[in-house]
């Protein structure tokens, strides 16, 4: 048997039991290929397969309502070119490319040509500025950066032996002599030869964490660790052969990578993709519509975005829906189950793997879980003050066997890769627990979960909470110092159109939580302001914890007014 058809076993045998997870999850086993070339053992297969060839591979819709379509024999063959083209201008197999670009055809192109070609891709938001760029050049050791047009000016002052290659027609100036012009690679020969097969352990992705609590890691995945591990995120969406797939993930992050390139095409389904300069949930609704969408995984943060709006304009909803990024509250969940007739399945992973844990097709879902254990990952919860197993404790995954689809470590630092890895687990850093029938809830990350008056709180299940008031559109709860508890949980409340901050809202949504909540949970605190976060947009509840620290200390971290059930004489004990 070929790689090709190991690879293919796998697959099929998923996808034969897509909705009997007990099975699945017993009798999955990952294929250990030595080698295999995602581009070329598997899409190339697919380009040339009489049914597959000439159906969509990739649908891009604009806001206008054009449209750009690509066949996976099409992508194939101007993939091969684009990596001919590469080798001419000197791009060898290990070196390090930067890929900034949007949603457009020839971030696709790009990414098969570097797989062909064995480059090591470096993922990056266009959102990206010089200072951010400096440190992936620097640390990502990047000798290339394909770049739109309208960012190249962005390396202007970034040293190093970094060649730019610019995608699309020189809108700005910038980049002098290191500039190289994308549109040559039409140009490429089609009948592209590798240099030699590909390594299952040779280096594919480095890609740079979101940094919610610290300086932003450098993970490195392989030719087997995202190319073969996302069988499990197959598994978990429940694609098939013919789905169109739309995920709202900006290009740059992981998730781009897990559901608008791997998943969908190990499924041989449709990537498709609404481009979009503001959030316009009416528009992408009717989108999926004319499109014809089967399949569709958002975050939470646009989940609460389409329930504000009219989901019963979708006459055709989409049959499998999930959610990935942060838990998804259980308010948002039932309001999509009432109009569209579907439960939205949450799943948990990381970029440092593919999805671990999650709600699976066919299988009950329970309200704020995540889910149980992926078929191939042995999932544990380990006590982080006894390092024992039980039902309460660190999300962490048994290293034998070695689950194909986790990273190698974190690039260039074997500290940080050995402290991850230790004592036989590989350690999350996110806490959960476990209820009798095995299913996995989040609790928070390790550094977000804190102590009220002796009792562990969950940022999350009180966040669960207040989002179920109207008023309230997004929450992040941290821990606020107190002379008496150690600290009370204080929430930071974004309000939902139509809502304006005051005490006596302050006082409703305080009451609402004391009426919701044990007393030991209660929010004691309320401030309403903007959240700070990352650039891919999840909270930096470390800038808040940090601000709290501060106003409480010396007051140096105030920055709005500051609501206390002291402050209302019905909420006093």
């Amino acid at each position: 048997m070929t790689v090709t058809d190991d690879f293919r076993t796998a697959r099929d045998r998923l996808l034969a039991l897509r909705e009997d997870y007990a099975r699945a999850h017993d009798e999955f086993r990952w294929p250990r290929l030595s080698q295999f070339n995602f581009a070329s053992d598997w899409f190339d297969h697919l380009a040339v397969d009489p049914e597959r060839g000439t159906a969509p591979a990739l649908v891009i819709v604009e806001q206008d309502g054009t449209s750009t379509r690509r066949t996976f024999a099409e992508l194939s063959e101007s993939s091969r070119r684009v990596a001919s083209w590469l080798r001419e201008q000197g791009v060898r197999r290990g070196d390090h490319m930067i890929i900034m670009l949007g949603n457009q055809v020839e971030l696709w192109e790009l990414i098969l040509a570097c797989i062909r070609l064995g480059v090591v891709m470096i993922p990056t938001t266009t959102l990206m500025g010089p200072r951010d760029l400096r440190d992936r050049v620097e640390r990502g050791a990047a000798r290339w950066a394909a770049v739109g047009s309208a960012h190249v000016g962005k390396f202007d002052d970034i040293e190093g032996d970094c060649t730019l290659i610019r995608v699309g027609p020189a809108a700005v100036d910038g980049g002098g002599p290191r500039v190289l012009d994308y549109s040559g690679a039409a140009q490429g020969s089609p009948d592209f030869v590798p240099d030699g097969p590909t390594g299952g352990d040779e280096t594919l992705l480095l890609y740079f964490t979101s940094g919610t609590t610290s300086k932003p890691k450098l993970v490195e995945h392989t030719h087997t660790s995202y190319p073969v591990g996302h069988l499990s995120t197959m598994y978990w969406i429940g694609l098939e052969p013919g789905d169109v797939h739309l995920n709202v993930a900006s290009p740059g992050w992981a998730k781009h990578a897990w559901s608008n390139v791997f998943a969908p095409w190990i499924a041989e389904a449709t990537v498709f993709i609404y481009n979009y300069e503001r959030f316009d949930a009416e528009a992408l609704l009717d989108s999926m519509g004319r499109h014809g969408v089967t399949s569709f995984c958002a975050p939470p943060t646009v989940w609460r975005m389409l329930i504000q709006s009219d989901l019963a304009r979708l006459a055709t909803p989409p049959r499998k829906a999930v959610s990935a990024g942060e838990p998804l509250n259980a308010e948002v969940i039932e309001q999509v189950e009432r109009a569209w007739g579907l439960t939205i399945r949450d799943g948990f992973g990381q970029t440092e793997t593919t999805v671990q844990v999650a709600n699976t097709p066919g299988q009950p879902v329970t309200a704020g879980a995540m889910g149980r254990p992926l078929p191939g990952y042995d999932v544990v919860l380990v006590d982080p003050a006894t390092g024992e197993e039980g039902d309460d404790g660190e999300i962490c995954l048994r290293l034998d066997p070695r689950p194909v689809g986790l990273m190698a470590g974190y690039h260039g630092d074997p500290e940080r890769t050995a402290e991850a890895f230790r004592g036989g687990y590989y350690h999350t850093g996110d806490m959960a627990r476990r209820d009798a029938d095995g299913v996995i809830t989040y609790v928070g990350r390790g550094d977000d979960v804190f102590k009220s008056s002796d009792y562990r709180l969950s940022p999350f299940e009180l966040e669960s909470v207040l989002i179920e008031h109207p008023a309230v559109a997004e929450a992040a709860v941290v821990p606020s110092p107190d002379p008496v508890r150690l600290s009370v949980p204080k929430a930071f409340v974004v309000l939902a159109p139509g809502y304006a901050a005051a005490p006596e809202l302050a006082e409703e949504i305080l009451r609402y939580c004391r009426e919701h909540l044990a007393p030991f949970k209660r929010i004691r605190r309320i401030e309403f302001r903007e959240l700070p976060k990352t650039i891919s947009g999840k909270i930096r509840r470390v800038e808040l914890r940090h601000s709290e620290e501060a106003r409480h200390s010396d007051g140096s971290g105030a920055t709005g007014v500051e609501y206390s059930e002291a402050d209302f004489p019905s909420l006093k004990e």
